[in-house]
């Protein structure tokens, strides 16, 4: 059975979402462990075995490529992982795979650390910094726009075919309201998140520990996450 170390954010959700729509069903195939980022969880020891850099989510397959245990860490590489043991949601032709690669590097290095921020300085900051505010939120309308230029042409974000990107992309997009988007302004993108949304190993992927997460308001969480305990050296 596959070990999934994961919370119920935009990464985690890119996991339990590949696992089910690779035909892995939670309780069958694979199980999760909730790794609470608000109560530190992520920095005991057992887990930085499996994620050095305190990150979620993380992944335990007994059964790897060569029949030995691997673990990986960062929530691109599980997918890529995921989509070559499963042989599924990753084209095999050159040309066809590297439409895909493209845009879950998009996602990558665009749309999670982008949108990442604009929930940052909207929400969590606990200054208002109206420069920061504006960047961000921004960076995330000019995304948002890229996004929905590609699937005006296109009935995924990769092209003709279902992948990796779609499921990479769609959990950053649940809290469009907190990144400060109207989808009336990018409706060939809305047309896109609702069928996303619509699969049904979609829907069981982001309901997996959604229960367990609460709102973060609380000074200890947020030091955690952004001040002294998430820089201190381990």
């Amino acid at each position: 059975m596959i070990d999934v170390y994961s919370w119920p954010t935009p990464n985690g959700h890119k996991v339990h979402i590949m696992l089910e729509e690779c035909g892995w069903r939670l309780g069958r195939d694979w199980q999760v462990h909730a790794i609470n980022i608000g109560q530190g969880d992520q920095f005991q020891p057992d887990f930085l075995k499996i994620s050095q850099n305190n990150k979620i989510p993380a992944l335990v397959d007994p059964d790897g490529p060569d029949g030995k245990p691997i673990s990986l860490f960062e929530s691109g590489a599980i997918l890529l992982y995921l989509a070559a043991k499963a042989g599924k949601l990753l084209p095999k032709t050159d040309r066809q795979k590297f439409d895909v690669l493209q845009w879950l590097m998009f996602q990558m290095g665009g749309v999670g650390p982008m949108l990442g921020q604009a929930h940052h300085f909207r929400l969590y900051a606990p200054e208002k910094i109206e420069y920061a505010i504006n960047r961000y939120t921004n960076e995330a309308k000019r995304l948002y726009g890229v996004m929905n230029a590609q699937v005006a042409k296109h009935p995924f974000i990769a092209g003709k075919q279902y992948s990796v990107a779609d499921i990479a992309i769609f959990p950053w997009l649940r809290s469009w309201q907190n990144q400060g988007i109207d989808w009336a302004d990018y409706p060939h993108l809305k047309v896109w998140f609702d069928r996303i949304n619509a699969r049904p190993a979609v829907q069981r992927g982001v309901a997996v520990l959604a229960d367990a997460r609460k709102p973060l308001t609380d000074d200890k969480a947020r030091d955690v996450l952004f001040g002294q305990t998430q820089y201190k050296k381990r």
